[in-house]
């Protein structure tokens, strides 16, 4: 990776996340709201993709460390999902 390209990717990161967060905190539409809670997470999860958007990196190591990232996410959404639908069941059990 080149370093304007390593500086492009760094930056829009941050962008993300700061774009997240003024659209948590904006006053006017709860759609904005609801897109800036998602977009903090992911940009969350992204931010940890800095300290690789250095000059000589490769591509291919930004791309296996997202694709790490994206599992990480998708399990913790599994088992918050799971753990939810086993916490119905037990309340179901209880009446």
């Amino acid at each position: 990776m080149t370093a304007t390209q390593a500086k492009w990717v760094e930056r829009s990161i941050i962008a993300l996340c700061v774009l997240s967060i003024l659209f948590i905190f904006q006053p006017f539409s709860i759609q904005l709201f609801t897109i800036g809670c998602v977009t903090v997470v992911i940009g969350a999860l992204a931010f940890n993709l800095v300290p690789l958007c250095r000059e000589g990196t490769p591509v291919r190591a930004l791309v296996k460390v997202s694709i790490i990232i994206l599992i990480i996410l998708g399990t913790a959404a599994a088992l918050g999902v799971g753990t939810a639908f086993l916490y119905v069941e037990y309340l179901e059990t209880l009446r």
